[in-house]
């Protein structure tokens, strides 16, 4: 989207020479107030001094409040008069024209973590899912004029939010909602993770920084309209619901026993065809089809069992 921020152009002053000037103006202020109410007092024409005097004095209040400080990464968006002005951003103090109206933001870096929502994955399963977020302000314009800030910041009529703490708040506040949508949309996409082992795609379980590179796409469009970008967006948290957590636990620790027997059987299955090979060609020993049966039954009994065989010591021949 178009960046809508552009640098304040009016005129910026040292706010030091200011203050100086101004601290003078008001003391030459007090003294023609004071001079003119001595001379009223001595029945002398001091009324037109006590009049400057005055006048002084409010200009020099009126002075006062155009003082403007910043710190780095601060940022005053200008107002004139309900128009917008520009943004300023120089650090340091400054004195600007006490009719315009200033805002102050800030540009730092913020986190969100949000604490983890349910969800319904692509195939239906409810999830939890979290994410931590870091974002910061890169147009001002659109987050004080494109989204309602002032209200959200609980702000009188006619004000631009309430200070800066609330702004930021209620930018927070906007932030929060959108990652909910944003992390509800992408979590919608993917499965949690391939129970069957037909490998059909990428999954929230194992998608790591493919998942994340999308999860701040869609934050980055969605904050896009307040001004915000994303620094940085990831899953910090992801399980099952707890009403289905049981069941897929066991749902897993089957597939896993399932995988491990695989493996046993495989490497069960190796070892008799080669204990049979190693017989047959160094004839140690003669067998016919029902002993081999009879001793790959209990090879594979001895190398697949949960527990150590109870070896039986036959006294008896092979062959008849």
């Amino acid at each position: 989207m178009e960046k809508k921020e552009k640098d304040f152009g009016g005129t910026v002053l040292n706010g030091f020479l200011f203050l100086f000037l101004n601290i003078l103006l008001t003391l030459a202020s007090i003294a023609g107030i004071v001079w003119g109410i001595m001379l009223l007092s001595d029945d002398l024409p001091g009324g037109k001094v006590l009049t400057c005097g005055i006048i002084l004095l409010i200009v020099s209040l009126i002075m006062w409040s155009g003082m403007i400080m910043l710190e780095p990464n601060e940022a005053r968006v200008v107002t004139w008069f309900g128009k917008y002005s520009g943004t300023f951003k120089e650090t340091g103090f400054f004195w600007i024209n006490p009719f315009y109206s200033t805002k102050k933001v800030s540009l730092r870096a913020r986190n969100l973590d949000a604490e983890p929502i349910k969800v319904n994955d692509k195939t239906g399963n409810p999830i939890m899912i979290g994410l931590v977020l870091v974002w910061k302000l890169s147009d001002t314009y659109k987050a004080l004029f494109e989204v309602d800030t002032q209200t959200m910041a609980n702000a009188p009529a006619g004000q631009i939010g309430a200070d800066m703490r609330s702004i930021m708040n209620a930018l927070e506040r906007f932030v929060r909602v959108q990652s909910d949508a944003a992390l509800r949309q992408v979590a919608g996409q993917y499965a949690y993770d391939d129970e069957d082992n037909t490998h059909q795609g990428l999954t929230l379980r194992d998608g790591g920084e493919e998942i994340n590179e999308q999860l701040e796409e869609k934050l980055n469009e969605r904050l896009a309209l307040a001004g915000i970008e994303v620094v940085e967006a990831r899953i910090n948290y992801l399980a099952y619901a707890p009403e289905i957590a049981a069941v897929m636990l066991r749902r897993q620790q089957a597939s896993a026993i399932i995988t491990a027997r695989e493996k046993i059987v495989e490497g069960a299955v190796s070892m008799v065809k080669m204990a049979l090979d190693r017989l047959a060609s160094e004839e140690i020993v003669e067998l016919d089809d029902d002993k081999k049966a009879a001793m790959v039954s209990n090879l594979l009994v001895v190398l697949c069992g949960d527990e150590s065989a109870q070896p039986v010591v036959n006294t008896g021949t092979l062959n008849h």
